[in-house]
């Protein structure tokens, strides 16, 4: 490209189940992938802290659309953590030692009872480092600076957890849990009901709504594609309704999926269903997010426009 040139961007539609490296923020995992596809539009899904690892959605061209179903989706963590010690962060990345706590001895059994009891739907005080805003400035600021504010507790419900491992000072447990929820101060909650201080030292996430471990590809495999088979590494993109499975499909007919790529609301025969829906035309071509009103109605909610892959 000469100096001074723009650099043109292709149209890219599909998402990239990226098994994100630790040391690296979610954006620059985005933007690396970005560049390496040369994609017009990105956008990624439910960042993970720079030090944590694992499934990171990022979403090219029309998949970007996706993002906010994703950011509501359940998601699965393998967590480590280190008990007797607490630190500012609660973490092991860079934050400072604040307190120290005997471990109790307590049996695998005993540890598994204490971690049962916050399956279920439960409020939750998000940490002071983390990226939520209090007047306008992100709470990790505030911290950085030596402030506390006080914090609303959040609606977070915690669907399975199970207990992997515990020795002296290292538990490992994983949990699926809701949106919004925050492994580290779940950490720091377990271990106060079990009468010590901890900290968590290693966070992967595993899944992201249906979406599994060995669908991830990580970074190195990214960049050795990008090299060797650029228009491989582009088919093999997943496309956007994979991400929406949840979601009950409608398949309607060609003039009525014309209408609604066109934003108009359609009658269909599922009368009292309501509810969010993928939409296709026959042949298994996605259309969009559509809504069930109940009377029949179904209403375009995100209409997508992918280009169809030549052969």
């Amino acid at each position: 490209m000469a100096r001074g040139e723009r650099r043109r961007y292709d149209t890219v539609d599909g998402l990239l189940l990226l098994n994100k490296p630790p040391g690296m923020t979610s954006n620059r995992a985005l933007q690396t992938v970005r560049r390496l596809l040369n994609a017009k539009k990105a956008g990624h899904t439910g960042s993970l802290d720079p030090s944590a690892t694992g499934m990171l959605p990022l979403c090219f061209g029309e998949a970007t659309k996706v993002c906010a179903y994703l950011l509501d989706a359940d998601k699965t963590y393998r967590v480590t953590a280190r008990l007797g010690t607490a630190t500012s962060t609660a973490d092991a990345d860079g934050g400072e030692t604040i307190a120290t706590a005997e471990v109790p001895e307590l049996s695998f059994d005993e540890w598994n009872e204490i971690l049962q009891g916050f399956l279920g739907d439960s409020m939750q005080i998000p940490p002071m480092y983390s990226a939520l805003k209090k007047d306008g400035k992100r709470l990790y600021e505030l911290a950085r600076q030596g402030e506390t504010v006080e914090r609303e507790p959040r609606p977070i419900r915690i669907d399975q957890i199970q207990l992997l491992e515990v020795a002296g000072s290292r538990l490992v447990f994983r949990v699926t849990c809701s949106k919004g929820t925050y492994v580290r101060t779940l950490v720091e909650d377990i271990a106060r009901q079990a009468g010590t201080v901890a900290h968590t030292v290693r966070l992967h996430r595993e899944t992201v709504a249906g979406f599994e471990a060995e669908d991830m590809i990580d970074l190195k495999t990214v960049e050795r594609l990008a090299e060797e088979d650029p228009d491989g590494l582009r088919s093999g993109l997943l496309p956007p309704d994979d991400a929406l499975t949840a979601m009950p499909a409608v398949e309607v007919g060609v003039d009525d999926g014309s209408r609604f790529r066109g934003g108009q609301a359609l009658q269909v025969a599922l009368r009292g269903q309501e509810g969010l829906v993928r939409v296709y035309e026959p042949g298994k071509k996605f259309l969009g997010v559509g809504e069930l009103t109940g009377d029949g109605a179904l209403a375009p909610r995100r209409v997508f426009q992918i280009q169809e892959k030549t052969p």
